[in-house]
């Protein structure tokens, strides 16, 4: 089939040229400046373009170009057959056209490095073969470089090179995952901020009718507990035992149910769909997300990215710092498969490639992998669907090169008619090869995806216990000032017995009990004698505003005892206590 179409596309270029100059009408375009009239004759112009082309056509027939090229499969790259080096890709099969409508011959010298080279990096490249005109064209996909425009010349665009980035397929879809998948960031963080919200809110109102409404004494007073309670078991339809009466009241509850009752439902339906569906996407979809979150990518020394990145003014130079920290790397191997394995496989680097041969390299890996038992398995990298770098392309020429426009007038025509885009495609299949989403309806729930469920809980407990020990202490400190304030109230006597039959203590105030009543009255009563021979231990008596005491006789001097019994009583508590 290559062959056949080879042969088509040969007919078509050649069927340009075999015909006769097509008669062009004489159109006479008048254009009025300053009152002059100028003529320009189109046909005359285009005769004089074809002879000239003629002639080199003529010229270039037997002759041996000298071309080079850079090894970029599947584009352009080398073979060694019979000893000698031969041009293979899909830019031989341009050059092959060529060589066979104009009649001439190439000798392939390849440059020092595999390179295209730049204005900071010319040493062994392409740029230096043709500025220094060492050979007469460069034949393969070279990206057209603001850098390059000013050293060397290009043909037609063949086509608008685009570099995208492969990585390993991770294992969570950058959307999210488990209980926080079905809603965005910022979504969550207002739902949080409308829970903190809406119970003082409801506090307020409940605050401002009761204060304006003192006549309606059916309506209760909620606290501020009582109402962030409320929307808190609202959210875990849970209910509440608040039941308001006013009508203002009343909506305001409504209104959280009924805000809490759609925010469920869609929560419901997208975490159904989130679970079930295997919907995927990358969090790493351009250079800017490599630059934001810090990861490494490798690319090829001398292709259009590095020097979009090495050179200023060019749209990837914001990754140069990542390069210079060694976040970015450049590898002179020209081997996309062991940079697949090695690289991105083990090392979790971002491969950044032009399509073509990023679409052959996954296409062969999973032509390996195919028999494997999961897609997972089958597709163990996946391909960003944004560009990372668009560029033109096209073969490339000394400066004034004559055979340039004789080529051009064959490319335009191979662009044109779709032949070039068929080329690029050709050897790969029309589906797409391990898309992003890779559209598998069985899925099993991983541990992931209950993660949040486990932290949920986990949180809970921490915070219970965080709540339980506060409390612990605040009834602590509750209880110790209490015991302050009692402590600075009225004072009492304590009297501390020396040695005591009386052992008990009363363990509330640290104070020794009363004597027995029968002791206080014997000690009364020891002071008058109990018949008339016995003396009694009083002196004598006196009496003392109104009141009458004994004068006893003690080893320690005299003392006066009340001759009440009430009052004898109560003061024969010290007095027995000191005698023992």
């Amino acid at each position: 089939m290559e062959g056949v179409a080879l042969i088509l596309s040969t007919i078509c270029f050649n069927s340009t040229f075999c015909q006769e100059p097509p008669i062009v009408p004489q159109v006479n375009f008048v254009e009025f400046y300053k009152g002059e009239v100028f003529s320009s004759n189109i046909q005359i112009a285009m005769l004089e373009k074809q002879k000239k082309m003629d002639k080199i056509a003529r010229d270039l027939k037997g002759q041996t170009l000298t071309i080079t090229t850079i090894e970029d499969y599947p584009l352009s790259y080398i073979e060694r057959v019979n000893d000698k080096l031969v041009l293979r890709g899909r830019a031989f099969d341009f050059l092959e056209i060529l060589m066979k409508k104009f009649e001439f011959k190439y000798e392939l010298v390849l440059p020092n490095f595999n390179i295209a080279g730049s204005s900071n990096d010319s040493t062994g490249s392409i740029m230096e073969m043709l500025v220094q005109k060492k050979v007469d064209m460069a034949v393969a996909f070279i990206p057209y470089m603001a850098d390059l425009l000013s050293h060397i010349e290009f043909s037609t665009p063949l086509d608008e090179g685009e570099w995208r980035m492969i990585m390993l397929r991770p294992q969570e879809s950058a959307s999210g995952a488990g209980l926080l998948a079905p809603f965005d960031e910022i979504v969550w963080y207002l739902i949080l901020v409308s829970l903190i919200v809406t119970g003082p809110i409801i506090f307020c109102i409940v605050w401002l009718y009761c204060r304006f409404a003192k006549d309606d004494e059916e309506q209760k007073y909620y606290t501020l507990s009582q109402c962030v309670w409320y929307v808190y078991g609202a959210l875990m339809k849970q209910g509440s035992t608040l039941t308001p009466t006013s009508d203002s009241i009343r909506v305001v509850f409504a209104t959280w149910w009924m805000f809490i009752t759609i925010l469920t439902s869609f929560y419901t339906a997208n975490l159904t769909a989130f679970l079930t569906l295997s919907r995927f996407t990358l969090d790493i979809n351009e250079p800017k997300d490599l630059l934001n979150k810090r990861h490494q990518f490798i690319g090829l020394r001398g292709s259009a990215v590095d020097y979009a990145i090495r050179n200023s003014n060019e749209e990837l130079d914001f990754l140069m710092p990542m390069v210079e920290k060694s976040l970015g790397i450049f590898s002179n191997k020209n081997n996309d498969t062991d940079i697949l394995l090695n690289q991105i496989m083990k090392k979790d680097y971002v491969f950044i490639r032009d399509k073509p041969a990023i679409d052959h390299l996954v296409y062969n890996d999973w032509r390996k992998r195919k028999t494997m038992p999961s897609e997972r398995l089958q597709c163990p990298f996946a391909l960003s669907k944004l560009s990372s770098l668009r560029r033109k392309r096209g073969f490339a020429f000394p400066i004034g090169s004559k055979w340039r426009p004789l080529f051009d007038e064959v490319l335009i025509h191979a662009v044109e008619s779709g032949i070039v885009k068929h080329r690029l495609s050709y050897g790969l299949p029309k589906a797409e090869i391990c898309p992003q989403n890779l559209g598998s309806l069985e899925r099993q729930l991983r541990l992931n995806d209950l993660a949040t469920t486990y932290l949920t809980m986990l949180v809970g407990f921490v915070t219970a216990l965080v709540v339980f020990v506060s409390e612990i202490i605040m009834r602590y400190f509750y209880k110790r000032k209490a015991r302050l304030v009692r402590d600075e109230g009225p004072r009492r006597i304590q009297v501390q017995p020396k040695k005591s039959r009386h052992k008990q203590v009363y363990p509330e105030t640290k104070q020794s009990p009363p004597p027995n009543y029968n002791d206080a009255i014997k000690t009364i009563s020891s002071l008058q004698p109990s018949t008339s021979n016995q003396k009694s231990n009083v002196d004598s008596y006196r009496t003392f505003n109104g009141r009458t005491y004994a004068v006893v006789k003690t080893d320690g001097g005299t003392q006066l005892v009340p001759m009440r019994a009430p009052s004898a009583a109560l003061f024969n508590y010290q007095y027995t206590y000191s005698n023992y």
